[in-house]
């Protein structure tokens, strides 16, 4: 559709816009504004927003469209508000408009055509016209004020975003912005816009009961405020930044004010706030601020000229100061009954994104308004607004009428608090920006080590992105090197994952904390407590101070001059008279002070001393000073000079049951002057001097000020006096009888202070004057001794600089110490102090008690850690382990977790191991080459599983299965290489009938956290860790133990026919099977656990199901796995020796009872029993077979680890030592023919030549037996009767040289040994031998008893271990002829069913790329192979590499998600998948999965989960290492506690 036809008449679009109404009805000219009119009738439909961005290239469309969109803003305003889908149609709108008015040429075009700013301005104020109410604050019954209700939809859902958002985006064009802060009649408007928000979301004090229901409209709130009046206030201001656009500033300052002086008259402000009020929100009082800090800060105004007169002042500051003593309030509890709500507003008024637009400017006000009033006016109105005037009297009791005394302390640190922020923040009083950029990450990283990401979210920035104000001038990153170390992630023990963290510097902490900063920025109280306390380890660790420090004192930047008039707080007597009577009362021990009010008085104290006006004159007496002043309490009003000034009787109004009504006063007295209503009803404060009393008191102070003012600011006659609004507000309840008292002080400041110091410190005299030894500290006071300490290095530092301001107060100092100070007289104490103290001395008594307690809980701890963790001591509890009670003649005693009895095991009331059962296929991932697999990245890169463990064995028995006959093929491997079972214990045993009322208790018990009790689980009672099952300890007495491990003298022969015989009596298991026993009960209980534990297709490979022959296969393969896996935890080698690596949590012994006793109950056919052909020589059975039968698996084709199993589970238990050896020797001499076996097939036939000849030279030398050449050379004659090598050649060793043989028969049989040993520790106890690696062999072997007696390692060879039964080379003859046989029939297998060398790597993880974005790209948009769709939660096995579709309905089968299916298909239950598009990692365990964390962090060693920040994310190697070793030691469920139930469906 051509152009031509959209805008047919665009001409007349810019119509005399100017006199129809904005709101008016819209009259449409052409074909655009029809589309538009219906697009937007229809809340903008995706497809019409497309066509008609679509054109948007084509500029006089561009032109027209935007008039068009302009002329239909109120339309869009109207639709908006009656939308249902108001977020979508939201982001449809800004879709639109950020492209036609991000564009500052059109937007100026736009502007001075069609009154843009006007329309939006006069659009928005409409859209909240909508939603007014009346404004409660102040004057409920008068008030003409009218605010926004924050519980309309309107604010409640954001619906004015899109528009405010488009206003902001304008104002970000110098020239619109020029144009607006230009019209006067605009910035009216706006003020008036602005002033709708002012005083909104009011929270009212509830007194007596509590809210019943907490609203949460101040959500709306604070994001309005943000949003609407903020955002455009930032954006307005970043084009007031040179001298040129004073005159803006100017306009704007103006209009504020007067809006903020309609909106008094409105609420008919006085002078006095309405108690129990508070809103937290005054835009316009912010407004007012912000100006003025830019006025000054960059525009060079002169700050007197724009601000009102002091009347106004009086009334701005009231409401922010409001808000402080609210905030206050609320941290001391008194707003409880408003519900967690209202603490919710304190803190969202302080944190980061809102304080520079929220407390910020309010404190920045503040500061004005101090600078520029009365100081003791401002500083009375600070304590009453802090409900504290009360509490600030000599006496020692006193009623405050306003505040209950539970909360006068924390209301009076909260009142000095805010003073020392108001006194020393600069943060818009003449810091740079590069300056406060640093102070506020320094406060940052001093509350907590932050991640890079936390710090960017937590350090204020410039709430307007479009303002170019980027924070500081200095890169965010350059101040973060500089004031902070990067700590890499790391792991701590339990396994919670650690983010890459910086924190702050050693000199950071030695010179910029700022514990004033720190106080300002937390949002949660206790943050402030662990800024402190990470402070007090740094002073402690670099050995600056030992003890519990204070706060430090920070040296401020300089005041900028416009703000000089702060200082003047510092240096007014109402101040220094509080300091004084604080300082008075701490030192008497008055209740409700603590030592943060101590710290506070200090801190004003020395901020005072820092900033002096001028040095006063020395000359001034001290004397002539007395004489001169009858008024008050303090001479002058400069503190250097008040400091030594001595106060000697104050008058008091107290209790009549004060202690000190008691006292007579002194004769000088006079009582009189304490008429007024004022001062009765509230504290006064009074200095007896030469005979008159002077009535002091704060508020009548302020009063009386404030008076002056207002008569000083209007001469009408009608308007001199203002009614006291303040008397309706009094206190209920009567007035407390008060009574005249004085008291007899006779201190000054100095001499209070040098007396805290030896309160402090616990000694008399403990203060002398460092500068009567070493002058040098008056002239360099800067001394490093001095910067960090408690309250005493904080006095010493004020008495300094106290001497260094002035001679006289040095002269005073030290003749206040010479006078030796007597001890503070011990004060009578009344009944109610007394009852405080008790408290606080039972308090602190309880402390005591607590912290004992607690130590020794944790020493109690400790030793359980040591004797149920994995503390490597393996005989430190006998108990625990029996193998290692050698010692003890006595049976096993138990302890029972649950009913804390110990004792044996017995037949009928059985022990049992807390064990947990899981399937794994750890061991059958397996390879064999050292290269670790790569996850697929590319299409080639794709992995096969053949050359895993678990695929060779799968085909070995196959191939076995098809040539041979199935019973016996079923005891030549080993299964569970796949769906393995693995058995681990946390050590702890319980009574199995305690277990199952246990069982019954957790059953009845529905709050269930993540394990479910059907399937049998728990978590064991004592260490919690996560449990299946209970194994039961076979109650065996452990007598002669020692005995049976001597060695025995019985020839080798005699051995023999033992264990066959032993084999043979079936019967004689010693708990007799036919007795049903509870203890044989749950053995076969637990027996069938463990076969319900792994799937039934890792159980079944018989040919016949179900045959016996299959679970006689599974049982013993049960032991191999658990044997194999600790070899594997071990490292793959036993050269680290020692006890089992989980020495306490070995269950292996009493796992083989079990065992044992139901594989004893399947006898073996004594003609097949193959310990008969392993020791006898008999005649070839297999030459009788009849023609269809299959053969026997030969002899040398069975795998020697399973035959060992096989003859030990099912000899009669206990076993003998002695039977053991034999059994291991005779599977040594099998074991050994073996590897001559696949040596000989590996050579090539010259060598096999070589070999069978040297070999029968040497045949009938003594040592024949015991030679490798001469069996080699045996072995090699026998199997070239049959067809064996002929079948072509295999692979050559390289290099046949005798060492390189020796080598290679060692390696073969080392699995092997490996296996016996740790069955012989497990079996019989005694610690493993310790060895280097290529030593392992040797030291393996003499601790089977294999070598008779240890030769020096030159001459040794493995052919020494051999001990042959019958003689060697009939044996051998006799099982070689059984493979010749079987190569007449299948010559073509012969060699490939040869046992060959086993070199399986570790289990590993496939290996990650370092960079995710190489993942990401690869499998985001991958096709899954299963439903041909990409998937919309793409996965990735980290075992296999499959890809899969998590939650995908797609792959469902049989109702299991294809996640859930895979996890059994791969890791018989374990799945570990990385999710592609959050770059997180679940575990998948059985019918349970929790999230891991990620393996990917960014360059500041931050996860990114979810990628929403969307930086590139680099492999972290030891996460994936953690991984990785949770997986191999099947540690998942005991280290990840967020576990759930997927219900199949992930």
């Amino acid at each position: 559709m051509g152009l031509s036809l959209l805008i047919p008449a665009r001409t007349s679009l810019i119509s005399d816009h100017e006199d129809q109404s904005i709101m008016d009805v819209l009259k449409h000219k052409c074909f655009l504004e029809e589309l538009l009119f219906w697009t937007i009738k229809y809340e903008f439909p995706q497809k019409m927003v497309t066509f008609l961005l679509n054109m948007l290239p084509d500029q006089d469309y561009k032109i027209a469209f935007t008039k068009t969109f302009v002329q239909h803003y109120a339309f869009i305003m109207k639709t908006l508000k009656k939308s249902h889908e108001s977020d979508t149609m939201s982001n449809r709108i800004v879709h639109i408009s950020v492209q036609l008015f991000s564009n500052e040429e059109l937007a100026r075009q736009v502007t001075e055509e069609c009154q843009l700013l006007d329309i939006m301005v006069t659009v928005l104020l409409y859209m909240m016209e909508s939603c007014l109410i009346k404004s409660e604050l102040q004057d409920e019954e008068n008030s003409l004020h009218v605010v926004v209700n924050c519980g309309e939809a309107l604010l409640k859902n954001n619906t004015y975003w899109p528009l405010v958002s488009d206003f902001i985006n304008i104002l970000s064009h110098q020239s619109v912005a020029k144009k607006f802060l230009e019209d006067h009649g605009l910035l009216v408007t706006w003020m008036n816009f602005v002033s709708f928000f002012q005083g909104m979301n009011l929270n009212k004090r509830e007194l007596n009961e509590h809210v019943e229901f907490e609203s949460q409209t101040y959500y709306a709130a604070f994001a309005a405020e943000l949003e609407a009046c903020a955002q455009p206030m930032w954006g307005l201001l970043s084009h007031c930044k040179v001298r040129e656009t004073q005159e803006y500033t100017r306009n704007v300052v103006r209009y504020c004010l007067e809006a903020l002086q309609d909106w008094f008259d409105a609420i008919n402000f006085v002078d006095e706030p309405a108690p129990n009020q508070v809103t937290f929100h005054l835009p316009l009082h912010r407004y007012f601020a912000m100006f003025l800090s830019k006025a000054v800060k960059c525009q060079e105004l002169d700050l007197d000229t724009i601000l009102p007169d002091q009347e106004m002042l009086m009334k701005l500051m009231i409401h922010p100061l409001q808000i402080q003593a609210s905030l206050s309030e609320i941290h001391s509890n008194m707003w409880v009954r408003n519900g967690l709500q209202i603490k919710g507003q304190a803190m969202t008024y302080v944190q980061s994104h809102f304080c520079n637009s929220m407390i910020d400017p309010d404190i920045y006000l503040l500061q004005v308004c101090a600078s520029r009033l009365d100081p003791d006016y401002f500083i009375s109105s600070v304590f009453e607004r802090f409900k504290v005037v009360d509490l600030l009297t000599m006496a020692s009791q006193h009623q405050n009428t306003v505040l209950d005394s539970e909360h006068e302390r924390s209301m009076l640190e909260g009142a000095l608090t805010f003073l020392v922020l108001l006194l020393s923040l600069r943060l818009h009083l003449g810091m740079t920006d590069d300056e406060i950029l640093r102070a506020e990450m320094v406060a940052q990283l001093c509350m907590n080590d932050r991640t890079h990401s936390s710090l960017l979210d937590l350090i204020p920035e410039n709430p307007n992105p479009k303002s170019g104000i980027i924070p500081g001038s200095l890169s965010f990153e350059s101040v973060l090197s500089a004031v902070a170390d990067f700590k890499a992630p790391v792991f701590e023990p339990g396994g919670s994952m650690q983010q890459g963290m910086y924190t702050p510097k050693a000199e950071v902490w030695d010179k910029e904390f700022d514990p004033v900063m720190v106080i300002l920025r937390t949002v949660y109280r206790r943050d402030v407590q662990s800024a402190m306390d990470r402070y007090t380890a740094f002073l402690k660790q670099s050995s600056k101070f030992p003890g519990n420090p204070w706060p430090p004192y920070k040296k401020r930047t300089p005041l900028h001059p416009s703000y000089k008039g702060l200082i003047k707080l510092l240096h007014c007597k109402t101040l220094h008279i509080v300091l004084f009577t604080l300082l008075y009362k701490i030192l008497m021990d008055h209740q409700n002070l603590s030592e943060h009010v101590l710290c506070m008085v200090l801190y004003l104290i020395e901020l005072g001393l820092e900033n002096s006006p001028e040095q006063e004159s020395d000359e001034e007496e001290s004397a002539g000073g007395q004489e001169r002043c009858h008024d008050s309490w303090f001479p002058g009003s400069n503190l250097v000079s008040n400091m030594r000034h001595f106060i000697n009787y104050v008058r008091v109004r107290v209790p009549e049951t004060a202690p000190e009504v008691k006292r007579e006063p002194p004769a000088s007295t006079s009582s009189d002057g304490l008429t007024s209503s004022q001062s009765s009803r509230r504290k006064s404060l009074h200095r007896e001097n030469s005979g008159t009393a002077q009535v002091f008191s704060l508020v009548a102070e302020r009063r009386k000020k404030f008076q002056e003012i207002i008569n000083r600011n209007n001469s009408e006659a009608n308007q001199v006096v203002r009614p006291k609004t303040s008397m309706k507000w009094s206190a209920p309840g009567a007035t407390p009888q008060l009574t005249t008292a004085i008291l007899e002080v006779k201190e000054s400041i100095l001499s209070l202070l040098i007396k805290l110091h030896h309160k402090l410190s616990g000694k008399q005299n403990s203060y002398y004057p460092p500068w009567l030894d070493d002058v040098d500290v008056l002239i360099h006071p800067e001394i490093p001794r001095y910067s960090h300490g408690d309250g005493m290095t904080a006095v010493e530092r004020i008495l300094l600089k106290a001497a260094i301001q002035s001679r006289l107060n040095k002269r005073i100092i030290e003749e206040i110490c010479r006078k030796v100070t007597p001890p503070v007289p011990p004060k009578k104490i009344s009944s109610a102090e007394k009852k405080t103290l008790d408290k606080e001395e039972r308090r602190q008594k309880a402390r005591e008690r607590q912290q004992k307690l607690l130590a020794e809980f944790a020493s109690r701890q400790k030793s359980f850690m040591e004797t149920a963790m994995d503390v490597e001591s393996p005989d430190a509890d006998i108990a625990m382990e029996i193998a290692t009670s050698e010692q003890h003649v006595s049976e096993a005693i138990y302890d029972c977790v649950i009913c804390g009895q110990s004792g044996p095991s017995t037949e009928d009331r059985p022990t049992g191991l807390v064990v947990l059962l899981q399937a794994s296929s750890v061991l059958g991932q397996c390879r064999n080459s050292t290269e670790p697999k790569k996850l697929p990245t590319t299409e080639e890169e794709q992995i096969y599983p053949w050359d895993t463990c678990a695929a060779l064995h799968d085909v070995r028995l196959t191939t076995l299965q098809r040539y041979f006959k199935d019973s016996s093929c079923l005891q030549a491997v080993s299964i569970g290489w796949e769906g393995g079972v693995y058995v681990q214990t946390c050590g702890h045993t319980l009574h199995i009938d305690c277990h199952k009322s246990y069982m019954e208790s957790l059953r009845n018990d529905q709050v269930l956290q993540g394990f479910s009790v059907d399937k049998g689980e728990f978590t064991c009672p004592l260490c919690r860790q996560f449990a299946n099952s209970v194994l039961p300890c076979y109650p065996g007495n452990n007598v002669e133990r020692s005995l049976w491990q001597s060695h025995s003298n019985k020839c080798m022969r005699d051995l023999v026919q033992e264990v066959e015989d032993l084999q043979e009596q079936l019967g004689a298991f010693p708990v007799s099977i036919s007795s049903e026993t509870n203890l044989s009960k749950e053995m076969e209980s637990v027996m069938k656990d463990i076969k319900s534990t792994t799937q039934k297709k890792y159980t079944d490979y018989s040919k016949s199901p179900g045959s016996p022959d299959n679970d006689f296969l599974f049982m013993y393969s049960v032991a191999r796995t658990n044997l194999e896996l600790e070899l594997v935890h071990r490292g793959g080698n036993l050269c680290s020796g020692g006890a089992s690596t989980s020495g306490k949590r070995s269950c292996l012994n009493q796992l083989f009872h079990v065992l044992a006793m139901h594989m004893r109950l399947y006898s073996i056919d004594s003609a097949y029993n193959p310990w008969r052909k392993l020791t006898q020589l008999m005649q070839d059975k297999n030459s009788e077979l009849k023609s269809e039968e299959l053969p026997e698996v030969p002899v040398l084709y069975r795998d020697v680890s399973s035959l060992l199993l096989i003859q030990i589970l099912t000899m009669p238990q206990p076993l003998h030592k002695e039977h053991f050896t034999c059994i291991i020797k005779v599977l040594f001499t099998l074991l050994y023919t073996q590897a001559l076996a696949a040596l000989s097939v590996k050579c090539s036939a010259e060598d096999r030549m070589a070999w069978k000849e040297s070999g029968a030279l040497k045949k009938n030398t003594s040592s024949g037996e015991k030679s490798w050449e001469v069996l080699l050379g045996h072995v090699v004659s026998q199997l070239s009767k049959g067809k064996i090598y002929e079948e072509g050649e295999t692979e050559e060793l390289t290099v046949v040289n005798p060492d390189s043989v020796e080598c290679y028969l060692q390696q073969f049989c080392l699995p092997f040994l490996r296996i016996t040993s740790l069955l012989q520790h497990h079996l019989f106890g005694g610690d493993l031998p310790s060895c280097q690696e290529d030593e392992e062999f040797t030291v393996l072997a003499s601790c089977l008893g294999l070598l008779p007696s240890f030769q020096s390692s030159h001459q040794f060879t493995s052919a020494s271990c051999l001990d042959w039964p019958v003689p060697a080379f009939d044996m051998i003859s006799q099982w070689c002829s059984e493979l010749a046989s079987f190569a007449d029939r299948h010559p073509d297998q012969v060699k490939a069913l040869l046992i060959q060398e086993p070199k399986w790597d570790l289990p590993r993880l496939l290996q990650l790329p370092e960079n995710y974005n190489t993942i990401f790209q690869y499998y985001h948009r991958k096709t899954c192979t299963v439903c041909t769709k990409v998937p919309k939660d793409p996965a990735v096995c980290l075992v296999c590499g499959t890809f899969v579709c998590l939650k995908g309905l797609c792959c469902k089968q049989q109702s299991y998600c294809e996640c859930v299916l895979h996890s059994q298909n791969c890791g018989a239950g374990t799945g570990i998948f990385l999710l592609i598009n959050a770059s997180v990692i679940i575990i998948i365990r059985g019918h349970r999965f929790c999230l891991w964390g990620s393996v990917y962090l960014d360059a500041h060693g931050e996860e990114d989960r979810d990628l929403r920040r969307g930086k590139p994310l680099y492999i972290c190697k030891e996460r994936y290492k953690v991984l990785e070793q949770q997986w191999v030691s099947h540690t998942f469920d005991h280290i990840n506690k967020r576990w759930g139930p997927h219900y199949n469906g992930l």
